[in-house]
């Protein structure tokens, strides 16, 4: 699949996983939301994982990989649970959304400039730029 596409299900998944957070955010104590998601989605990987098993897929395991996925598991779990506390404060999805999302893109550009050696182009600067902007415009009250 090209990775374009890739990308844009990806969002929409995000999206989805998103709006469900903050529909359930004042129904449920923000801890106990974001387990049964990680279980929810540790069992979703698990059925993929023993499709891609008996389909004989090659699964490529190292040490680093292992470290390096628990490391963004303990990430994710924390922006999940921080998640379902700002949604629980009543932010509304439109808001909350862009600043959660782009804040995490802003994260991931800065992190990939200073510890992985990326050296993006003058348009993407201008991208992380927007993102900035965009961020200080959603929370003027």
């Amino acid at each position: 699949m090209n990775w374009i596409l890739l990308a844009i299900l990806t969002a929409f998944f995000y999206g989805t996983y998103n709006v469900f957070i903050k529909v359930s955010s004042g129904h449920i104590n923000q801890i106990v939301g974001a387990v049964i998601l990680q279980v929810v989605a540790a069992l979703v990987g698990s059925l993929v994982l023993v499709f891609l098993k008996i389909t004989n897929s090659p699964l490529v395991i190292s040490q680093k990989g292992v470290v390096y996925a628990i490391f963004a598991g303990i990430a994710v779990g924390l922006a999940e649970i921080t998640s379902f506390y700002v949604f629980s404060k009543g932010v509304s999805i439109s808001v909350g959304l862009p600043i959660i999302i782009g804040g995490s893109v802003l994260v991931g550009a800065i992190l990939g400039l200073t510890f992985l050696g990326e050296t993006p182009n003058p348009i993407h600067y201008l991208g992380i730029a927007t993102i900035i902007a965009g961020i200080i415009i959603l929370t003027i009250k």
